[in-house]
């Protein structure tokens, strides 16, 4: 069990420019179709592994959600350019699965895929976590206590802004 950061904290960017929030993910349109989505299903932990055992790729941090027919991985990323790299590599896993995709199921209807990707710099993001252990952007980046960027969302957005807690900070 991960262990709990009692306090309020946020993430910190630190030394680098930026970061990068990428959401992909696939929706499984006819269940019992199971033979043409499970390939594009299993392709994604494959991926991971293969990130985890190589982290000058670029891959900070990653977590995975299910919510009825959708499974979603919310990774962050080091740049744009090395998520675009890694996409485009044949050398790695993910290139020959989005040509497999496109060659089985594209336009079936089986199985619907997204991706949705964020540029995260400073100035741009709010993140708040009160007695959780490190999580999202801050578990890939840095965690500090957020009174060091600011007790408010807006002070924590947009460093010229009043630092006005709605409510106390604890």
């Amino acid at each position: 069990m991960a262990k709990v950061t009692k306090g309020r904290y946020t993430a910190a960017l630190a030394e680098r420019p930026d970061a990068v929030t990428f959401l992909i993910g696939m929706r499984v349109n006819r269940v019992t179709a199971v033979h043409r989505w499970l390939p594009v299903a299993m392709a994604m932990p494959r991926m991971l592994a293969e990130l985890a055992k190589r982290p000058e790729l670029g891959l900070l941090g990653y977590r995975s959600y299910v919510s009825g027919r959708v499974v979603m991985v919310v990774q962050y990323w080091n740049s744009i350019e090395q998520l675009n790299a890694y996409a485009r590599d044949s050398e790695r896993l993910h290139l020959p699965a989005w040509r497999a995709f496109n060659k089985k199921v594209r336009d079936s209807g089986v199985v619907g895929i997204f991706h949705e990707t964020y540029r995260v710099t400073p100035g741009s993001f709010e993140t708040v976590y009160g007695n959780m252990p490190p999580f999202g952007l801050a578990a890939a980046t840095t965690l500090v206590p957020a009174g060091t960027v600011g007790q408010s969302a807006a002070k924590r957005l947009d460093p010229s802004a009043a630092d006005d807690p709605a409510v106390a900070p604890y």
